[in-house]
């Protein structure tokens, strides 16, 4: 019980739950840029019924944020309020069923795509081209090497911020490019994806020509976020950037990658606030140089250092 003039701690306001609560939690060692502030608290369910519970339960006014395994995220550097969801293990299965793929939120794509090749399950080789969760894919529509997400996908289940379980098809989450139309509060929890009949050994040697023409062209081994913006199409993203002058454009310890200019990069010492500038900055010159207004892809999220507002993505 909380003393008077003393708010109670956030994390005594939490419903009971089955998975793990953490105060405090460093967003820094946990996100591919490792940068960022910590999270009031962090919550890894149990399975799915223990989010849903845990949502139905918590108080209306506390804000929940999802990441998955950080890959295109920027925490800011004063962190992250409220709640921040991480699913784990009990959400990283991917098995077979009726020659679909059933797979949870968590599983990592290239993962995925693995599955899908060791059973003879062609069109998702592009996975193992795109960092990060199925659930990061389904949110943005994610997509490389010519397909996207939407492609495969036959359905997904999310829960809502009420705790609601939704089962919905590509049509009704209003799929375009890098865009999925549902509430940001809805949670993916699992998808059920479909390939078609292929040679494993086909799909395997397609798999291994994407690994290498990732390798050569993106700074893979950098801490880096993957791509920074969306394509304006019809142009690429990389080509206006270059374009305007931007390749190895540096601010503080963040850098436009000299590999591939629509990478940043953490050179060693770069805050949030450093790669989230460069950002603006190379939006702010792509724009002056060929009035491409650019779309940013990697997800930005939490307070600026003496900042109360929670930002939005532009």
């Amino acid at each position: 019980m909380s003393t008077p003039g003393h708010h109670t701690p956030l994390i005594d306001r939490l419903p009971k739950v089955r998975g793990k609560l953490r105060e405090g939690a460093q967003l820094a060692k946990v996100t591919w840029f490792q940068v960022g502030g910590p999270a009031d608290v962090m919550f890894r369910p149990a399975d799915e019924a223990d989010l849903a519970d845990f949502l139905k339960g918590k108080p209306d006014d506390m804000p929940v944020t999802v990441i998955g395994v950080g890959s295109n995220l920027l925490v800011r550097d004063g962190g992250i309020r409220g709640v921040v969801i991480r699913l784990g293990r009990p959400f990283t299965d991917a098995v077979i069923k009726d020659g679909d793929l059933h797979v949870g939120a968590g599983a990592l794509d290239l993962n995925v795509s693995q599955v899908a090749q060791q059973a003879g399950i062609a069109g998702l080789e592009f996975l193992s081209g795109i960092p990060g969760t199925i659930g990061g894919a389904l949110r943005m529509n994610a997509g490389a090497y010519g397909s996207e997400i939407k492609d495969v996908l036959i359905s997904a289940t999310a829960i809502d911020g009420k705790g609601i379980k939704h089962t919905v098809t590509p049509d009704e989450m209003g799929m375009s490019y890098r865009h999925c139309d549902l509430p940001e509060d809805w949670i993916f929890t699992s998808a059920i994806l479909r390939g078609t009949a292929g040679d494993p050994d086909e799909i395997a040697k397609r798999m291994d020509e994407i690994q290498q023409a990732r390798a050569g062209s993106q700074p893979i081994k950098s801490r880096t976020g993957g791509s920074t913006f969306a394509n304006p199409v019809p142009d690429r993203a990389w080509e206006v950037i270059d374009a305007a002058g931007c390749r190895g454009l540096t601010i503080g310890g963040a850098q436009m990658s000299e590999q591939h200019c629509n990478f940043m990069i953490n050179t060693g010492n770069a805050t949030a606030l450093d790669l989230e500038q460069l950002g603006d900055e190379v939006r702010k010159r792509v724009k002056e140089h060929s009035g491409v207004e650019l779309r940013w892809e990697i997800r930005r999220i939490g307070e600026r250092l003496g900042h109360s507002i929670i930002g939005k993505d532009a």
